[in-house]
């Protein structure tokens, strides 16, 4: 499980003394709680590594989003910090899909549901986050699905 993955990984970081690295996975922890925290008034989840899956392409999202600020800010030092969260955070992430392995990814799914036209993109992206959902940037998906769809 991602979880004791990251726990080991704590666990060296600070038999390390890497304070950058043990301060990122404490974040993570946090934010792990933080979700676990929320679930508890809805049904417990069926796959726990897709929720912590969930919690850090997240968390890698706001720290991209936040890198692009601060460049743009002139805080290249504060920049530099998020992007060795992001480092740290996309250890624990699974491997992403290559764009050619998403577009296969879509293609097979759009020939074995039927999808003709736009109006099938809510189908689509549907079955594509259930299948491959813990190796997808779903922004990116949608792009791509638009794109197989109009084409």
């Amino acid at each position: 499980m991602i979880r004791d993955d990251i726990k080991a990984a704590l666990v060296a970081a600070m038999k390390g003394g890497d304070k950058p690295t043990t301060a990122a996975i404490r974040l993570i922890q946090s934010e792990i709680k933080n979700r676990d925290i929320e679930a508890r008034t809805g049904g417990a989840p069926a796959d726990d590594d897709a929720l912590v899956v969930e919690v850090l392409q997240k968390m890698v999202k706001k720290r991209r989003e936040s890198i692009e600020m601060y460049e743009k800010g002139g805080r290249q030092e504060l920049a530099d910090a998020e992007a060795g969260e992001v480092a740290v955070i996309e250890r624990f992430l699974p491997k992403a899909l290559s764009d050619d392995e998403t577009r296969a990814a879509i293609d097979a799914i759009k020939a074995e549901i039927g999808a003709a036209g736009m109006k099938d993109m809510g189908r689509l992206m549907a079955e594509l986050k259930a299948r491959h959902g813990t190796q997808l940037d779903m922004s990116k998906a949608s792009g791509l699905v638009k794109a197989a769809l109009a084409g």
